[in-house]
Order: C-alpha cells, then structure tokens, then sequence
C-alpha cells in the first residue's frame, strides 16, 4: 500500500474509537493503567504498557544533551519516563552513566549504536553496555543498496548477534522508509531482514512512524510475524498538505490504541517515544516529550 494508504488505514478518527476500547482492557486488567501525575510517578507508580514503563529515545533530546547532560536526563525522568534508550553518551563514561541512571532510579534498556562501533572493538562496547546496564544493541540505520546488498548485511547481524548473546544481551535493527521499497521482484530490504534474520539473534526494532511511512500497516506486520518486534519507536503522523509531518504522540493520525492492544502479538518488551525534530516544536524538545507523555498517559486512563 501507499503511505497514503497506510495513513487512511490508521486514521484520526480510529484512534479515538479505539481509545475507548483500549480503556476497557485497561479496566479488564489485561493492562496496567499508569499513576495520575508525572510526580505520582517519580514517588513510584510506574505509568506502564502491557506492563513495561514508558520509555524515551534521547535522540529526541539531543539538543540539549550536549549542553547539559545530566541536567537533560533529570528533566526528562521527572516528566515521568522510567526507561531511556541512549544514542551516545556525550563524552560521560559508562560509570558515570549509570551513576546518573541509579540517582534518577531509571534504567536505560537500550541504546542505538552505529553499526562501525560494532565492526570494532565490540568487547569494549559489549562491556560498556553491561556497565550502564543495557540489554538491547540497535543498530540504528544501514543501507545494503540491493537485495543481495541486504541478504549480506542479514548474515552480519547473525554473526554479530551470535557475538552479542554470548555476552547475555541482544542485538537488533531499527527501521525507517527505505527498508520497505521494492528492491526488484517484490522484494524490499525489510522483507530479507525477517526472513534471513535468526530470531534469537536479531531483534527487530520497530519505528511506527517510518513503517506507516513506507506504506505498511503495523497490524498486518503483526500478524504476519508474530513474536518479531521486540521494541517500538512511538511518534505520530500529522497528514499536513501530504507532508506526513512527524508530531508528538497524540497530535496525529496513527491508532496507538489498536497496535498497543496487539503488543502481545507482535512480542514488544520496551517503548520509546521518539521525536527526530523536537527541537523545532513549540517550546522546544522538552515541551515535545512532555506533550507525548502526557497523551500517552491519556491514552492509558
């Protein structure tokens, strides 16, 4: 299907159906609903998902990680995200990561690592990563180019995978568009990750937005690969004059309701709210996260 398609499949006023639906599980029990304030959150009521907390890519934030480290981080846990997904650490040293990690009581499952850093000296990275205490490694981005391209780089991420779980963590790949056009017979670069990958070795990070953007139906993905989608990025689609503008959770069109009330088929462990050009909200990266969480939460109650 088209992005179009793909937009008009997961609409607006879906989402809002939906949403009442969504409550009725929570009430049901078959979800955790979250804590009535973000300081209701730090004194210890987790706002969850299917039982997991909600979660955060820094990436989001990076403007203001780079000036101010430690200071970000604190400003980030005390809107009420529980678990951080790092994309560097701003010249900080694992230690001094996880001492910020234990002063907050948050925890960083996951972080984004350039796939280079894993061609290196990936003892050093897996032992970084036991320190600060993360459990995924994601490979944010790559580009094969062609189908045999693709089928190479599925045979790397095996191999390195193999190297990964032996340190007891797990390694992955994150999506965006281009993994989901047409490499020749009907064949796209997503298509030989999922069949190519071993599930034990290659975690599959799914971003929603770029999915949705690329022409597919997270749903269908769901079904059609039960158990493969260990991790979700969490930002939304504004449809502004075709532009499929990226927006805080809740200020767009995709049905969070219905793909959350699917998380136990679709196998995901961890989310992150993720927003690639906060910075140009109105006031600013933090006003973006805090505009996510606070629809997120709504969502949940």
């Amino acid at each position: 299907m088209t992005p179009e398609q793909g937009l008009a499949a997961i609409d607006r006023r879906s989402f809002l159906r939906n949403a009442a639906a969504f409550s009725s599980l929570l009430a049901g029990g078959s979800f955790l609903a979250g804590c009535a304030s973000a300081g209701a959150a730090r004194a210890g009521s987790m706002d969850l998902i299917s039982g997991r907390p909600i979660g955060i890519q820094l990436y989001t934030v990076r403007d203001l990680l780079q000036t101010d480290f430690e200071g970000t981080l604190t400003r980030v846990a005390e809107i009420g995200y529980q678990e951080f997904e790092f994309a560097g650490y701003f010249d900080h040293s694992p230690a001094q990561v996880r001492n910020i990690l234990d002063r907050l009581d948050v925890t960083a499952p996951s972080a984004h690592i350039g796939l280079n850093e894993f061609r290196g000296d990936i003892d050093r990275l897996m032992g970084d990563a036991q320190v600060i205490g993360h459990h995924y490694l994601i490979v944010p981005s790559a580009n094969g180019r062609t189908a045999e391209g693709w089928r190479q780089l599925a045979a790397e991420f095996n191999r390195i995978g193999e190297v990964v779980a032996r340190a007891g963590l797990r390694f992955g790949y994150h999506n965006h568009a281009a993994e989901f056009q047409d490499l020749g017979g009907g064949t796209t670069a997503y298509d030989i990750l999922l069949r190519e990958t071993d599930p034990a070795l290659v975690a599959l990070e799914l971003d929603l937005y770029w999915a949705v953007r690329g022409g597919q139906d997270p749903l269908a993905m769901f079904a059609a690969d039960p158990g493969r989608y260990r991790l979700f990025h969490v930002k939304d689609m504004a449809d502004r004059a075709g532009s499929q503008a990226m927006v805080p959770v809740g200020e767009g069109e995709l049905d969070f309701a219905a793909i959350f009330a699917q998380v136990g088929q679709a196998g995901t462990e961890h989310f992150f709210v993720e927003h690639d050009n906060a910075a140009e909200y109105p006031g600013g990266s933090i006003a973006s996260i805090t505009t996510s969480y606070r629809n997120l939460r709504g969502l949940l109650s």
